[in-house]
């Protein structure tokens, strides 16, 4: 069974060799060949996930033990978080191809897209089996060369700034972790976790410390928690809506992997929990504060994912095993649900031709199922129940009753309060979007959508460039007849490759069948609570025992 711990990160790189040559030519055997490798992964997630559940799996590539062999491990945490990742990156795919060919989507930009996905999925896959900090720190590299070429597919102005932004925060992080490990290893002499939980009980209390800031300000970089959370609502909303939507939902997650596995196995006794609370509370507050003053739906979901990190970092922060566990419960959940809205979204964007609120409208009457498909994770993120949103919260609130402390009080009133203001939110999304009439100024039918460029001249190259193609450019404007220009609800290109497309009343079926699975996905953690709970608690207490996974790695 050992075998297949590997096969998560294998698998992907494979493909994309096999991927990049293929090219363009053979896109159909392109498809195949992420489809097939990212099902294998799915069942491979699941297999890991439920024999690790005995205990936890190790291999050291090349057969070199600790500290010069690879490392990766597999236990209950990492089995979950490669399970749930596998099937929402596998329904996303779908979403894509979907998309790709409605739009027609042909040129290189796309032939791209397929290895830089599969690319991400190995990278991601590498983060959750990671047994150092080394190879911990490749698999955030490998996600950062993928993710600025899935951002800034099609090179339009938007997407290169977003992207831009990107990268300068990511190679931040990367340069603190990367001072992280060097003072890790001239401390201790090794990276590997196992010999590191061994050896950081030697150490001064100053120097383990300095490496537990350090690394949960890099993780906390990656996972957007106030206050390093400022480069998210402008860097993910321009990107295409699979893309969007797999990073909001899963890329920030891998920094509160990392700060699970971190805390539990390198840093018990919560020596930082206060502060971690703190910026938990921080992160809930302001997050969905940012949230209630946006007009612009992806924005919009993306202040709320700053604010729902906050919970996660909660049950971190509380250090013990009910709190643990709430957060490995609501970090399924969001992972699943918010990758749904921000599909919802794109297919909202496609219809529409925005994602500004204001120029939306009629769409509970005009699309009875994609307002089905918003309502369902809407509820769910808002924390009603019996959705699994709920669960969550609840677990997380009854942990922090439980710890009494009064910051732990606080907490909970924070976390009731995000609750009631996240519902606000999305009754105020469904209220200006679904259930009023169509306003006048919302694009018909058949309408080609322009790509949003830098400046007017670009604007106007675009219409000619669509003209030519024999479709009518229209440019939106507002009620005094001006041009609404970027951040006012500017209608952008709902393309993967960023160029011109037609709205439609029906989106294409692969991509509703897609986002439909994300959300049966999501309605099933409310029905398997029960056996979801009971693993999650597991997974608690064997990250706070930690005896297990060291054993395991450090075995002969």
């Amino acid at each position: 069974m050992n075998a297949l711990v590997p096969l998560p990160v294998l698998l992907p790189l494979f493909a994309t060799g096999l991927s990049l040559a293929a090219g363009i030519r053979l896109k159909r055997f392109q498809r195949f060949i992420s489809v097939a490798v990212l099902t294998a992964v799915v069942v491979i997630s699941v297999v890991l996930m439920i024999a690790a559940d005995d205990g936890p799996l190790s291999v050291h590539l090349g057969d070199f033990a600790p500290p010069l062999g690879i490392t990766l491990v597999a236990d209950r945490l990492s089995g979950l978080m490669l399970t749930v990742s596998s099937l929402v990156t596998l329904c996303v795919l779908v979403y894509s191809l979907g998309q790709g060919m409605a739009d027609k989507d042909d040129e290189t930009p796309l032939a791209v897209f397929h290895p830089a996905y599969l690319i991400l999925v190995a990278g991601i896959a590498c983060t959750f089996l990671a047994g150092d900090l080394m190879n911990l720190f490749v698999g955030f590299e490998i996600m950062l060369v993928s993710s600025f070429v899935l951002l800034t597919l099609g090179g339009t102005g938007p997407r290169i700034r977003a992207g831009s932004t990107y990268v300068i925060i990511s190679l931040l992080s990367s340069m603190i972790f990367l001072v992280a490990i060097a003072i890790t290893y001239a401390a201790t002499g090794t990276v590997n976790f196992a010999q590191l939980a061994e050896r950081f009980d030697g150490l001064s209390l100053g120097v383990t410390t300095l490496i537990q800031a350090m690394l949960l300000t890099v993780f906390g970089i990656k996972a957007a928690v106030f206050p390093v959370a400022a480069w998210l609502p402008d860097s993910y909303p321009t990107a295409p809506a699979p893309v969007t939507a797999v990073f909001a939902g899963l890329l920030t997650k891998v920094g509160v992997y990392c700060m699970l596995r971190t805390e539990t196995l390198l840093f018990p006794g919560n020596r930082l929990g206060n502060l971690l609370l703190v910026v938990a509370l921080a992160s809930m507050i302001i997050g969905i504060l940012g949230a209630v003053a946006q007009t612009d739906l992806k924005r919009l979901l993306s202040f709320t994912l700053i604010s729902h990190i906050g919970y996660m970092v909660f049950g971190i922060g509380l250090a013990d095993r009910a709190g643990i566990a709430g957060a490995i419960v609501y970090v399924v959940h969001h992972i699943t649900v918010q990758t749904t809205l921000f599909l919802v979204a794109g297919l909202i964007e496609r219809r529409g031709g925005t994602t500004e609120l204001t120029r939306l409208g009629g769409m509970a009457r005009g699309a009875p199922l994609l307002s089905l498909l918003f309502f369902v994770p809407a509820m769910n993120i808002a924390g009603i129940p019996p959705f699994s949103g709920f669960i969550g919260k609840l677990a997380l609130m009854r942990a922090g009753v439980d710890n009494g402390s009064v910051l732990a009080w606080v907490l909970v009133g924070g976390s009731t309060l995000t609750s009631l203001l996240t519902l606000y939110v999305i009754v105020k999304v469904w209220n200006l979007a679904f259930w009023r009439s169509e306003p006048p100024g919302q694009a018909a039918e058949g309408t080609v959508m322009e790509s949003q460029e830098d400046d007017a001249d670009d604007a106007d190259d675009t219409d000619d460039d669509v003209a030519d193609e024999g479709g009518p450019a229209v440019t939106p404007q507002d009620d005094r007849g001006i041009p609404v220009g970027p951040g006012g609800g500017q209608v952008v290109a709902t393309s993967i490759t960023g160029k011109a497309v037609t709205t439609t009343k029906r989106p294409p079926r692969t991509m509703l069948a897609a986002t439909a699975a994300t959300v049966v996905l999501g309605l099933s953690y409310t029905v398997l609570a029960g056996p979801l709970a009971a693993y999650t608690d597991r997974s608690a207490q064997e990250l706070l025992t930690r005896t297990p996974y060291i054993e395991e790695v450090l075995r002969p």
